[in-house]
């Protein structure tokens, strides 16, 4: 893996899909595709992420969550055992989060064959030279579409349950190479900070990899879900076992940057400043300015660059345009640095 420079830039999860991805997936799902079909699909859309990754120059990539059929975490409830799907209330009118699946426990939850994060990472590092990262939603992402039905106590206890499932995968993800490994987790609003924490090292417990942990605002579609406010959950946080917080700012116009300052207790902060739910094409500049901003309040041998959140809702061209822009804004920076 190549050594990093000053600042570096990553993506935080997911990669725009060719267009071709969605229609093909779509025939797969119709039963017009057999799992050879499917399978060549997916090698294909990884390979893409990939390259696109590296040809914009971005530091440290992932394989663009190319393998994950809908979205970042719906396709596992097809894989997890102990749950059953809801009738959706609302079918007709614009899209909505009210128009995700939801489902309703019915059985102790679990993987066994695990989430298949393992054979994704491995793909990733068998077809890239770059320093790589692997994600996985957290608990209470799986947890929050989950009712109880009388087989657990509450939306919480769900996510504990989950807790041992991904720390399971994640356990097998370092046994193959990994070392740096983000959590997804949505500031749901009736969580606390500490609870959120408390629940990420429970995941975590035991898995001897950096650990990032990327607290979003929903990104579905390119619309948030959720009260975009970290100081919500700041600085409870703070006591998640994390080497590294991935926030994001550019799509609340650089909000709360100010106060990490106050949050700042010598990790990481991987600072979003590309907005993937805008259709802005960011210049160089503008990614310059923003990273400026957020120099003033963090030391810079601790600020990794990244877009919001991911581009799995982007299309594609403008995916590719503002990771360009992201790494040349940066490389504005890193030359004032010096």
């Amino acid at each position: 893996m190549s050594e990093l420079p000053i600042l570096p830039t990553t993506v935080v999860g997911s990669h725009a899909k060719p267009g071709w991805w969605h229609t093909c997936k779509d025939l797969a799902e119709a039963g017009q595709w057999g799992p050879y079909d499917l399978e060549e699909l997916l090698d294909d859309a990884a390979d893409i992420a990939i390259l696109d990754q590296e040809r914009a120059g971005v530091d440290i990539i992932t394989d663009g969550e190319a393998r994950r059929l809908d979205g970042y975490v719906d396709g596992y409830y097809n894989i997890i055992e102990g749950i059953r799907a809801l009738p959706v209330a609302r079918q007709a009118g614009p899209w909505g989060y009210d128009q995700q699946t939801r489902y309703e426990a019915i059985g102790k939850i679990q993987a066994p064959e695990g989430l298949g994060i393992v054979e994704e990472f491995q793909y990733l590092i068998a077809h890239t030279q770059r320093s790589t990262k692997v994600t996985c939603a957290g608990p209470l992402t799986f947890g929050s579409r989950i009712r109880p039905n009388n087989v657990y106590n509450g939306t919480v206890e769900i996510a504990e349950e989950f807790a041992h499932v991904i720390n399971s995968e994640l356990k097998r993800l370092v046994e193959a190479g990994a070392t740096f490994i983000q959590i997804d987790e949505p500031a749901r609003g009736n969580v606390a900070g500490a609870e959120m924490a408390r629940l990420f090292n429970m995941a975590t417990e035991g898995v001897q990899a950096k650990l990032a942990f990327h607290i979003c605002f929903g990104n579905r579609f390119g619309r948030a879900r959720f009260k975009r406010c970290y100081a919500d959950y700041f600085p409870g946080a703070l006591e998640a076992r994390a080497d590294q917080f991935v926030l994001e700012y550019a799509s609340r116009e650089m909000g709360e940057i100010e106060k990490w300052k106050d949050w700042n207790d010598g990790r990481e902060l991987g600072a979003g400043i590309i907005d993937v739910k805008s259709f802005h094409p960011e210049s160089p500049e503008d990614v310059a300015e923003r990273l400026r901003m957020v120099l003033k309040y963090a030391d810079p041998d601790k600020v990794y660059v990244n877009p919001d959140c991911g581009f799995g809702w982007s299309p594609r061209n403008m995916a590719v345009g503002k990771l360009q822009a992201m790494v040349a804004g940066t490389q504005i920076v890193r030359q004032e640095l010096s």
